[in-house]
């Protein structure tokens, strides 16, 4: 399998994603967009993973790099590779397949409950646990893009997960994330750590378990089983 990853900031990495792609024995490539924007030919990638960052998609005015990067998840998914997109990765498969990306009513950071939705449709589709404990660090969302299922939702947001075909998955939140890319997010981006309904304080973001963290990376692994099964 041929993975390339998109970076849009150092601190946001693969995270948990790297250990999986290792197991898989993966050939991996990425393009890191705070230091180049070049970009494989789409062809030779199996799968492409769509980082977070703390730029909008609407930000092309100031990022140029932003329009190739969604010209190319478009054809990526046009061509049937399956792609996977965290956070603003998700915003990033929306946008690019015609939906809007906007500001929320609130913004989401910390460890808080997603619900799975359940939805009647013949073609496979990932199921979420009934209720998940997991890592968010959004201030936007997104409407779902055509022939998008959605797959899960939160109070302080309603769309935070979504899956098109059996192939292309958006996730709002993070899955990926380890104590180390906790401690980097938060390093980075306290500034925002401003007290409201769903914004959690430093400490409290710090303190979750390691049980919390082997319960994120271990849906994170089973995502990424499904989409790269080549069952249908």
């Amino acid at each position: 399998m041929r993975a390339h990853f998109f970076q849009h900031v150092p601190f946001e990495g693969l995270g948990s994603i790297e250990h999986w792609l290792r197991s898989a024995r993966a050939e991996v490539t990425g393009t890191k967009f705070f230091e180049s924007s070049m970009v494989p030919n789409v062809k030779n990638v199996d799968l492409l993973v769509v980082m977070g960052g703390p730029m909008s998609v609407n930000d092309a005015g100031d990022l140029s790099w932003l329009v190739a990067e969604k010209h190319f998840i478009r054809q990526a998914i046009e061509a049937g590779k399956a792609v996977v997109g965290i956070c603003l990765g998700a915003q990033m498969i929306a946008s690019a397949l015609g939906a809007r990306v906007y500001p929320n009513r609130e913004k989401e950071i910390g460890w808080f409950p997603i619900s799975s939705v359940q939805t009647c449709t013949p073609q496979p589709v990932f199921v979420f646990p009934p209720e998940s404990l997991v890592f968010h660090w959004h201030g936007e969302t997104f409407d779902l893009p055509s022939k998008a299922i959605q797959l899960a939702r939160s109070v302080a947001c309603e769309n935070q997960a979504f899956q098109i075909g059996r192939r292309v998955f958006g996730l709002q939140f993070h899955l990926e994330t380890t104590p180390q890319s906790t401690r980097d997010i938060v390093s980075n981006c306290r500034s925002e750590l401003v007290p409201s309904r769903y914004v959690q304080s430093e400490a409290q973001i710090l303190a979750a378990q390691s049980s919390n963290y082997d319960a994120i990376n271990s849906l994170m692994g089973e995502i990424l089983e499904f989409v790269t099964d080549n069952k249908g």
